[in-house]
């Protein structure tokens, strides 16, 4: 289990910077299904999660929609049947932060 998953986010404030590529790149390594996608010049973690009916989506939606509110970061989330796609971005610093990968991890401990 990754060690992130079991970290909590920290409060961003709007003066923090993005993660560099270079981080990015390493926090990657440890949540390999996720990818860095780009949307409107700004870097998200995306990915999709498959489930064999509409009420395993909505079920997993909202585990994630809990854990975001109880660590204060929230995604995009799209839900369609048997299918979730998650991306995580953080919005007041128009890029990356560790916490989204956190959030990841975190998400990918409720997929398991």
């Amino acid at each position: 289990m990754s060690d992130l998953a079991q970290s909590k986010c920290i409060p961003c404030e709007s003066d923090i910077p993005a993660l560099t590529n270079d981080e990015i790149q390493e926090l990657i390594k440890e949540t390999p299904e996720w990818k860095v996608v780009e949307v409107d010049g700004i870097p998200r973690l995306k990915r999709s999660f498959s489930f064999k009916n509409f009420q395993e989506a909505l079920d997993f939606s909202n585990a994630v929609g809990t854990v975001a509110e109880e660590q204060g970061h929230h995604p995009l989330i799209c839900l369609t049947w048997g299918e979730v796609t998650i991306e995580w971005w953080t919005h007041n610093i128009k890029g990356l932060h560790q916490n989204d990968f956190i959030m990841a991890a975190k998400t990918d401990q409720l997929f398991r």
